[in-house]
């Protein structure tokens, strides 16, 4: 049994109806959820701290290839193996290789946006919401990218298109949840995306995971990065 309770490594339980928690970090009492079976509570601050690292790791990288970029977030130390932070990092990676492929934004401007919107989205959006935060990051990404807003025509439905397509790929595999794996799709989406639509080209490759010795609940062949299935 892998980690997942951050205190005590215990499996964790999603409840039935929205609880108050008291974090077991910090002692902020918010509403939630989840909790291990123990009774464990970290809170989604706590859960994502050193998150704000990612920035400066996106502004001194050169690839254009936004998987190789959020491998490198996933083997920091603040990125567990399922979490919150993917909501943010999917869109990070995907503004800086977008960025070194030739996109014109201001990538520390856009990096502070993303960092904003995506830590608003807590954990377990994919199974409550029906709507994965990884894929909800890369309609966040265009959103960025082409100025969108609630008053916007275009940029409007580009972003909730780009946010469709990742949740359609997501929705087709099913779950368990796997924040790597559908962290890679919302990607691989994206990078089709902005090719079509913003006609800049990202790199994009064959992904086969080395995460799934870390995952309790990996679907294992039936994911489509699943190292048996090369």
């Amino acid at each position: 049994m892998n980690e997942e309770c951050l205190i005590c490594s215990a499996p964790l339980e999603y409840l039935g109806e929205d609880t108050e928690m008291e974090c077991a970090i910090c002692h902020k009492k918010e509403i939630s959820k989840t909790r291990c079976v123990n009774g464990h509570y970290v809170c989604n601050d706590c859960h994502t701290a050193g998150l704000d690292s990612v920035i400066g790791v996106c502004l001194r990288e050169t690839s254009k290839d936004p998987v190789e970029i959020i491998e490198k977030m996933m083997d920091m130390p603040f990125c567990h193996m399922h979490g919150p932070e993917h909501h943010v990092m999917v869109g990070a990676s995907l503004l800086t290789a977008y960025k070194n492929a030739g996109g014109d934004i201001d990538l520390p401007k856009a990096l502070g946006e993303m960092m904003s919107r995506g830590k608003k989205v807590p954990g377990g959006t994919c199974g409550f919401w029906g709507a994965c935060g990884a894929g909800i990051s890369s309609g966040m990404f265009v959103s960025i990218i082409s100025g969108s807003s609630p008053l916007a025509a275009e940029p409007f439905g580009l972003s909730n298109r780009m946010t469709a397509s990742s949740l359609e790929k997501i929705g087709m595999i099913g779950g368990p949840r796997c924040c790597k794996r559908d962290s890679f799709l919302s990607i691989l989406a994206a990078v089709d995306f902005a090719k079509e639509h913003f006609g800049v080209e990202m790199e994009k490759r064959r992904i086969v995971c080395r995460y799934s010795g870390h995952n309790n609940q990996c679907i294992g062949a039936r994911c489509p990065f699943s190292k048996d299935r090369t």
